[in-house]
């Protein structure tokens, strides 16, 4: 590999990654020198087992590119497929750098027709399925910190516009991907004395999860340029991962095709103060004048 590599020398772990976004973004820190850790527990849109090792077959990828990979298949939505994760970096590479975490699924269904297994397999895969592995990568770090070896460690966290914005059909995916971007946030306020920077993408792409939605609304291809590929994610992913990002952390980014947006979240817009209790006519008021102030909020994905 040779020096102008940007992630040369790091070892990065991409959760989610047998296929899709996940694939794309290990294929990209692999050609830009990083040891990968591809791990996929190789199921169907809903969760349920696949027949195949979708992980395994990106590590062949990487490896015939000249590449250095190695396939994970546990559950990181459980303590003991966290940890191993972890332990599969540190045990074939001996460190670890970088952690994208990607891997989720989808179960839409309108709200009131939502099961709550449905809401809680959701749950379980993004926003669980987040936070156990960095929270095992974050104690290495914190360990590598105090022993006086501070890492120049990155985190990034796959949120979405419908977590932003929210989307018709997909309340449970909406609020595991809103729960997302507080985590990042939280981990990122946490983290830095660590020498951990942890920032989130909202992506726009087609996959399995998205390939009908996409598929309706965007037509086929332009010649020349797919606005639609995975691939176009990733550059953001592997700059986000890469020591050369170093100062951007907890920050939200959108991107899709060639556009790359800077996601300004929740902060104090308008605002009253009558110095004492309103009344609830006042307060009424109040909110109405406060309004006609106020910035008019995104429309919710598929109102």
């Amino acid at each position: 590999m040779s020096a102008h590599l940007l992630c040369e020398g790091r070892v990065v772990i991409v959760t989610g990654a047998g296929r899709g976004l996940g694939r794309a973004h290990a294929l990209a820190y692999a050609a830009e020198g990083a040891r990968v850790v591809v791990n996929d527990l190789g199921v169907g849109l809903d969760g349920t087992p696949g027949a195949d090792s979708p992980a395994l077959r990106v590590v062949e990828e990487i490896r015939a590119a000249g590449g250095e990979a190695v396939a994970h298949g546990g559950d990181i939505a459980t303590t003991q497929g966290a940890a191993s994760l972890v332990h599969t970096a540190l045990s074939t590479y001996g460190r670890l750098d970088t952690l994208v975490n990607n891997a989720g699924f989808l179960r839409d269904r309108m709200l009131v027709n939502l099961d709550e297994e449905d809401w809680d397999a959701v749950m379980r895969v993004h926003l669980k399925g987040h936070f156990l592995p960095l929270k095992h990568a974050a104690a290495y770090w914190r360990a590598e910190a105090k022993a006086g070896r501070t890492p120049c460690a990155r985190v990034v966290n796959t949120s979405s516009g419908a977590g932003l914005l929210g989307s018709v059909g997909q309340g449970n995916y909406s609020a595991a991907k809103a729960g997302i971007v507080g985590l990042t946030l939280v981990a990122a306020a946490e983290m830095g004395r660590y020498g951990v920077q942890v920032n989130a993408v909202a992506p726009a792409a087609r996959t399995r999860m998205t390939e009908r939605t996409f598929a309706q609304t965007m037509g086929p291809p332009e010649a020349g340029f797919d606005a639609m590929a995975p691939g176009n994610v990733s550059p953001l992913v592997v700059w986000l991962g890469s020591a050369g990002s170093g100062g951007v952390t907890g920050r939200v980014f959108e991107a899709e095709g060639g556009r790359i947006t800077v996601m300004e979240g929740w902060r104090a817009g308008p605002s009253a103060d009558r110095g004492a209790r309103w009344t609830p006519s006042g307060a009424g008021d109040a909110v109405l004048k406060l309004l006609a102030e106020a910035e008019v909020p995104g429309a919710v994905y598929g109102a």
